[in-house]
């Protein structure tokens, strides 16, 4: 009996997506999670971070001073910073340590005599460079010093009647060629990428490990793959309804951060969230989903439970990360190779539209060449896989 390959592959994704339909929570989890998670999470960090920076540079900075007394003018000046001098405990290293004190200051036996003989005179910042909460702080203090040292060096050379400007032979300028669209971009370059990245790859992990793993530990896989129908054509619409409830996942969460920037009022008005950067993000993130979902099912055709099916995606949520790691440790220029290296690929690409930049055509086409021909293999390979009888049957 000849079955026309089309109909069955359509028979089957139908199928599997009315399957999904039934089991209400693990659908819940698949189209919500994302949606709601990420953009909380991301727009939440955002906000979290704003926030204590607005209220640390906003704030008194009270900072334990040791031998405030040497310097009645620096603590005076530094008043007019809003920095206020406090008693400074017995042993303030170890209350800066214990997270008692951001940030101290020590003011040096020798400061009154250096100063009255016009010599740099000493005055030592106590921090902690590992905690980041106390950063902003630390950086208030120092450049508040700076600024006191500039000004009493300008008045030191006045009083000689030597300009200021002496002393500065070279007038340092910075010109930032960054855009707009790129500074906003760079406050969720390091964790949206991924999070996207680890959607698009996994977004139908829940669906094919059911309909592969999971129907061969119930026993309805070996009827399917017995009827007349073409086993690529099976395989295949197994595949295809996964990337479907995948895409669709996607393109929820993708329109949940355009709708929570839009009502954001902090760092989420910042981000484009355009319907055409929100086209291009999901451009890209389209070849991940067919890699992921044929990878897995590929790989859950040698499961022999549910669950050993399941670990599998313990390992591969750890694949998104390898390039946010590796830029991170090693920052790499842009070239044309990187856009054929999966997860690295994407990873650039959502970084440019971001940041708000161009992607040429010939990168458009490396990338979306490259994309699918590893997608197109990988589908291959699990076709080829579930053509071995013992691997698709044997349980």
């Amino acid at each position: 009996m000849k079955v026309n390959p089309f109909a069955a592959f359509w028979s089957v994704v139908r199928k599997e997506l009315r399957d999904i339909s039934r089991d209400r929570r693990t659908l819940a989890i698949t189209l919500l999670m994302g949606p709601l998670l990420y953009p909380l999470l991301m727009l939440g960090m955002g906000s979290l971070a704003e926030n204590r920076a607005r209220t640390q540079l906003d704030s008194v900075l009270k900072v334990p001073v040791v031998g405030a007394e040497r310097a009645p003018n620096l603590v005076k000046f530094l008043a007019t910073q809003n920095i206020v001098a406090v008693p400074a405990p017995k042993d303030l290293d170890a209350a800066v340590q214990n997270q008692e004190h951001d940030v101290g200051l020590i003011v040096s036996a020798d400061f009154g005599k250096d100063w009255k003989a016009g010599q740099p005179a000493l005055v030592e910042i106590v921090q902690d460079s590992t905690r980041r909460d106390a950063d902003i702080p630390a950086r208030r203090l120092h450049a508040a010093l700076e600024g006191y040292s500039r000004q009493v060096g300008a008045l030191r050379l006045l009083a000689r009647g030597i300009a200021a400007s002496v002393i500065q032979p070279v007038n340092v300028a910075d010109r930032d060629v960054a855009t707009a669209e790129a500074k906003r971009g760079l406050i969720l370059s390091a964790l949206l990428p991924y999070l996207l990245i680890m959607t698009s790859f996994a977004g139908g992990a829940f669906l094919i490990i059911d309909a592969t793993a999971g129907e061969r530990e119930r026993q309805s896989l070996e009827p399917l793959l017995a009827t007349p129908a073409p086993r690529a054509a099976i395989v295949s619409g197994k595949i295809a309804a996964a990337c479907v409830l995948g895409l669709f996942s996607l393109l929820l969460t993708l329109l949940a951060f355009k709708l929570s920037a839009q009502m954001s009022s902090g760092v989420g008005r910042m981000l484009d969230v355009s319907l055409y950067a929100i086209g291009k993000m999901l451009l890209i993130l389209l070849p991940m989903s067919f890699i992921g979902t044929a990878l897995l099912t590929y790989l859950s055709a040698a499961a022999k439970s549910l669950k050993e099916a399941q670990s599998h995606v313990t390992w591969l949520m750890l694949l998104p990360l390898l390039p946010t790691f590796v830029l991170m440790v090693n920052p790499l220029k842009t070239q044309l190779w990187q856009f054929a290296v999966p997860f690295l690929a994407q990873n650039q690409l959502l970084l440019k539209v971001i940041r708000g930049e161009a992607i040429s055509g010939q990168t458009w086409a490396m990338y979306l060449a490259c994309g699918f021909g590893l997608a197109a293999l990988l589908w291959v390979a699990a076709v080829r896989r579930y053509n071995n009888e013992r691997l698709a049957i044997s349980g």
